[in-house]
């Protein structure tokens, strides 16, 4: 950037786990083209967290603020973009406040829960002409960008199917069962939540749009219901009180400092507790999932998530009138007990030979052997996706991509249509054709 072009003015609102990728970022690397102007939550305590990292790297302590007073804050300190980092219910309000304040939106996945949500924000991006940027890492990851690459290529000809399955492990998979994302209300389940990723990169794979769904899951293995019936006996009620112990589903945030330092010191001021039992009552979230999903132009998707897995990775498989592409990834091959959640996947290569960590690309076209398609080196989290991310999200302008990795609004509709749609299927039993749901933007061009 010029030096003589000010840099942009950020706000970033909701004060978990996930804003320290973008608020490190800004204080860091991309420091030159951002400035971190003010931290928004509903817990004081997590926003003095954030200022204080701020205030240790050397820059002036972002002003502290409310959701509220996001409109305020937004004129008073001259906000360029504001960044949504909070519980996924509450996006599409955050973002459209913002959006009629006069900012534009970077908002983590997925966009919002709901149609309801969808229509609010198309509707205020359109009356205000502010841009909404909708962040999916994996599109940057080197080993997602050669599997996008090679379709484009035409090397395996026009696509006809794609298989692909994700497993998350009793780790990271554990997870989403004893926080807020436990109830369908907060996150519209790991159908809308973390799925919304997998279903973006085929949309974003096939440059094509989803034309009908039909989902089957259910809760087979987290909750009290699964636990009573397997005989797992008495079960705590959370794990970061009382005494110790070695059960791998139990979550000790008074061991792992950063949860501890950001979550268990701060409930006293909303009351947020981050570490149920994951076989506790009150789960409303389904464990597995598989869904059949149709494409405009006749390819069709069949996806499955598990969410009980002993290692966690995914597979790719994609066929076409000549040939077929396999991505196989192993993000950590096993997990040996409890950890924090979301570490990233640096792609720290495993030294055990019937699984180990790494990723690979095979392209076999009819009548011919398989060869290995070289991918770059990922190197950092969610290989390498966040660090690439967040470069190009700092920039004042995108750039030109042949790969069109920056997703806009109409991406961010598309990848939750899938799950949406999903949910809906799951409760009538019935394919659900994303046409009949009254989607804004689902037809729409790439914002």
């Amino acid at each position: 950037m010029d030096a003589a072009t000010p840099a942009l003015r950020y706000a970033v609102i909701g004060t978990g786990a996930r804003s320290e990728t973008y608020i490190r970022g800004i204080l860091g690397p991309h420091r030159a083209e951002a400035t971190l102007c003010a931290v928004g939550d509903v817990n004081p305590g997590r926003v003095r967290h954030f200022q204080e990292i701020a205030r240790r790297a050397g820059g002036d302590e972002p002003v502290a603020f409310s959701p509220q007073e996001l409109d305020d804050v937004i004129a008073r300190e001259r906000i360029d973009r504001v960044i949504v980092t909070s519980p996924d219910h509450t996006h599409a309000d955050l973002v459209v406040r913002a959006l009629r304040s006069g900012a534009d939106v970077i908002v983590e996945k997925p966009l919002t829960v709901d149609v309801a949500g969808a229509r609010a924000i198309t509707r205020a991006a359109a009356e205000t002409g502010g841009r909404v940027t909708a962040t999916f890492n994996y599109r940057y990851s080197p080993r997602n960008a050669a599997l996008k690459q090679l379709l484009a290529s035409g090397e395996i000809g026009e696509i006809t199917s794609v298989h692909f399955e994700w497993v998350l492990d009793t780790v990271h998979g554990a997870d989403y069962f004893r926080r807020w994302h436990r109830e369908k209300e907060n996150s519209g389940g790991l159908l809308v939540h973390k799925s919304a990723h997998h279903f973006d990169l085929v949309n974003w794979w096939l440059a094509d749009r989803p034309r009908r769904v039909y989902a089957s899951g259910g809760l087979r293995f987290y909750g009290a219901a699964n636990a009573e019936h397997r005989g797992l006996g008495a079960r705590p009620a959370r794990g970061s009180v009382g005494a110790a112990t070695d059960d791998p589903f139990v979550l000790d945030m008074r061991t792992v400092p950063g949860l501890d330092e950001l979550y268990l010191r701060n409930e006293q001021h909303d009351g947020y507790v981050r570490d149920l039992d994951v076989f506790s009552e009150g789960i409303t979230i389904e464990d597995n999932l598989a869904l059949v999903v149709d494409y405009d132009r006749g390819s069709t998707l069949s996806y499955s998530l598990n969410a009980h897995s002993p290692w966690e990775g995914y597979t790719v498989s994609v066929n076409g009138t000549r040939g077929r592409a396999e991505l196989r990834v192993v993000e950590r091959a096993a997990v040996s007990g409890p950890a924090v959640v979301d570490p990233g996947y640096s792609d720290v290569r495993s030294a055990t030979p019937e699984r180990a960590e790494g990723e690979q690309l095979l392209v076999q076209g009819h009548w011919q052997e398989a060869r290995r398609v070289e991918i770059p080196d990922g190197g950092g989290n969610h290989g390498g996706g966040d660090e690439r991310m967040l470069a190009d999200l700092f920039r004042r302008e995108p750039q030109d991509d042949a790969l069109g990795r920056r997703a806009g609004l109409v991406d961010g509709i598309r990848a939750i249509a899938v799950g949406i749609a999903g949910n809906e299927s799951l409760v009538s039993g019935l394919p659900v054709v994303l046409t009949e749901t009254d989607l804004p933007g689902w037809d729409g061009e790439k914002a």
